[in-house]
């Protein structure tokens, strides 16, 4: 149990036997009226967003969220399966769990995956990853029409906007909360 006074970003609450991730909260305290909390609550399952108040001070129920450093090793069907890496145990994670995480992981790669009384919840992956370029059409010079830039199809399958001057085989950085390219690695 917590106080509202306590809230922080990324802490997991448990509402109506839901599990909702605290995506942003602010401490109000208005001329007039008692102090409230406003937040903005992302549910860990379904990735819902709603925005919730609640009173300053009041009691709420906290979940235990177990955070452990995986390793991406590949995919069975439509199961992924992580290893850990302290205890070297696989563990298998649903597809819809992994969700587009899938579109930035090449085996071998480190996440972080989030557990709930043994449930896997969600990945995190780095920041940026680096992918190879396996597919894009040669860029012509003096073509601006699309802002200098082109389609690249990339090992994982996804598909990112790059500078027209990048070809087949090379190494890109790739931001991975919006899949926009940040540079050749």
């Amino acid at each position: 149990m917590a106080t509202t006074n306590d809230l922080k970003n990324g802490m997991v609450l448990k509402l109506e036997n839901q599990l909702w991730s605290v995506v942003e909260f602010q401490h109000v305290k208005p001329g007039k009226g008692p102090a409230f909390v406003r937040t903005k609550l992302k549910n860990v399952l379904s990735g819902k967003s709603v925005d919730k108040t609640f009173n300053a001070g009041l009691k709420v129920e906290t979940a235990t969220v177990d955070r452990r450093d995986m390793q991406y090793s590949y995919l069975d069907g439509d199961m992924y399966v992580f290893m850990d890496t302290s205890t070297w145990e696989q563990t298998n994670v649903a597809a819809d769990v992994v969700g587009d995480a899938k579109d930035f992981m090449l085996e071998g790669q480190d996440v972080i995956v989030a557990f709930h009384e043994g449930t896997p919840l969600y990945i995190e992956l780095p920041a940026s990853v680096v992918l190879e370029i396996t597919f894009t059409e040669p860029g012509l010079q003096g073509d601006r029409s699309s802002g200098g830039t082109k389609p690249a199809t990339v090992e994982t399958g996804r598909e990112i906007q790059v500078p027209l001057f990048l070809e087949q085989g090379t190494k890109v950085k790739v931001d991975t909360r919006s899949g926009d390219y940040l540079g050749r690695a």
